[in-house]
Parts: C-alpha cells; structure tokens; sequence
C-alpha cells in the first residue's frame, strides 16, 4: 500500500495482541498516553499498543508537507497501514487527538473495535466557539506552587484544577517532558488548517463500544459539545468527571481506569 505521507512517526509500542492505537493531544507527545493507559494494562495481557508521537510533537517531525490537521491525520493513517494491516484495532484519543480519532473512525469504521474519547474536542473545534466553564481550582496547594521547579509550576498552574504533589509529578512526567520537545513552527503552520476538510462525524453511525471521558472544570473543551456528539455514538458510555480538568486522567485517576476498563470489557465481549 502506498504512502500517504514521507514522514515516518516515532512510535513506542508495549504488548502484544490485540492492537490499540492511543492518539495523544495538541503539544505534549505520546508519554501522555502511556503514562495513564499502561496502568490500565498491567493487569490485562493480549493487547498491542502503539503510542505515536504526533508530527512536529515529540521525536516526530512535521517537515513542510504536513500543513494541516488533514497531513497530520494522512501520518496517522500511514502509522495504522504499516502496524496493522486490515487488522482491527481498538481506538483511544486525547484532547486534539480524539479529534484525530473520531476522523479516524469515519474512514475506517469497519476496521476499528471501539473508541475510547478523554477529554476530546467536540462539536467546536476553534477555542472561541467552544462553550466551556470558567475556570477553576478545587483542589488549591499555593505551598507547593511556591516549591516546584518555577516553569513547570506555571504550566502545572495554567491547567490543574487538583494541585497536589502526584498531580504536579505525573503532570511533569507525562505531560511537560512532551511540551519541551514540540517544534513550534510546524505547529503553527499546522494550527492555520487545524480544523479538518471533513467532519469527523459526515459518515453513518459508529455502532460499537464508545466511552467519552470529560471534566466538570475542563476550561479547554469543555463537556457539552462532546454531549452533542452522542447521536453518532449510539454505544457510547458518557461521563462527566467532577473534581476534573482537562487532565482529567491525572486528577481523577481511579474512575479513569474503571472506565477505561469497563470500555476494554465492553469491546471484548463483542470481538
């Protein structure tokens, strides 16, 4: 099969079995995924899953050929041709790259198991048209702002709504390390097409598992427009997560894994 793209993406892959392919955000790169998927799979054997770094994100590069969301979605493409083949796989997006993942769906609905959302764009896709709570701290620790490295602190700051010593550690380890890394000028040649050619939802219904995971404080994206979504995702598990922002996989890690298994559990019984 030929090509889409002449870039190839770094790719980090743990198991074997059954593959899954997680799709990280807009900035960070592919140890956001890892980082809140691999607990999940410790105690489940028989699954493959791949952890791409986006173009221009990680160890990825975005040469000028990839232009727009629709490049970086052909990258992905190429990723799911050379790994699996015609082979079916389960389908997990973040942030941008649930934006990335329901496209995905639509060109490939019969080849994917089930779509896992975490705090995914919805319906809005450009920031000022999205309708998103204000923002908000629940869980404040201003001694440990003061404490922390002060960069990651500003970061850590922009974005937590729980503040506490392993938000801060996992938000440095899974999310920061991958914002070091981006190549500005490639995103922001990228961020003048983001939005794709395509809707992500111009297609027929997905009738297999879904989960949408969003945050009650998520100030980025919000959760009503990924409740619009809903009629496309006639299986779809809908949750909206209390005490939880945009890094809702951080803040509030035990119902991540529970629904992130109860998904899995869900796209078992139907293989």
């Amino acid at each position: 099969m030929s090509r889409r793209t002449s870039v190839r993406l770094n790719v980090v892959e743990r198991g074997a079995g059954a593959p899954v392919l997680a799709l990280h955000g807009w900035s960070p790169d592919h140890r956001l995924m890892l980082g809140c998927l691999e607990p999940v799979f410790a105690g489940r054997t028989g699954y493959r899953r791949l952890y791409p770094d986006l173009p221009g994100m990680g160890a990825s590069p975005a040469p000028p050929e990839i232009a727009s969301s629709d490049d970086v979605l052909d990258a992905v493409q190429d990723v799911v041709d050379e790994a699996f083949g015609d082979t079916p796989f389960l389908l997990v997006g973040e942030s941008y790259g649930g934006y990335l993942a329901r496209a995905l769906v639509r060109a490939r609905p019969d080849q994917v198991l089930g779509l896992a959302l975490i705090c995914p764009i919805g319906t809005a896709v450009e920031h000022a048209e999205r309708r998103v709570p204000r923002r908000q701290v629940l869980r404040a620790d201003p001694e440990l702002l003061a404490s922390a490295d002060p960069l990651a602190a500003e970061e850590f700051a922009d974005i937590a709504v729980v503040q506490s010593p392993e938000t801060l550690r996992r938000f440095s380890d899974e999310i920061l390390v991958g914002l070091d890394l981006r190549d500005a000028a490639a995103m922001a040649r990228i961020r003048q097409r983001w939005t794709l050619a395509r809707d992500p939802e111009d297609g027929p219904v997905f009738p297999r598992p879904t989960l949408v995971l969003t945050g009650r404080q998520d100030d980025s994206v919000g959760y009503l427009d990924q409740f619009a979504l809903l009629p496309h995702y006639p299986r779809a598990t809908f949750a909206v997560l209390d005490v939880a922002g945009h890094n809702l996989q951080i803040e509030q890690p035990a119902l991540f894994d529970a629904l992130v298994s109860e998904w899995l559990d869900r796209v078992a019984a139907e293989v």
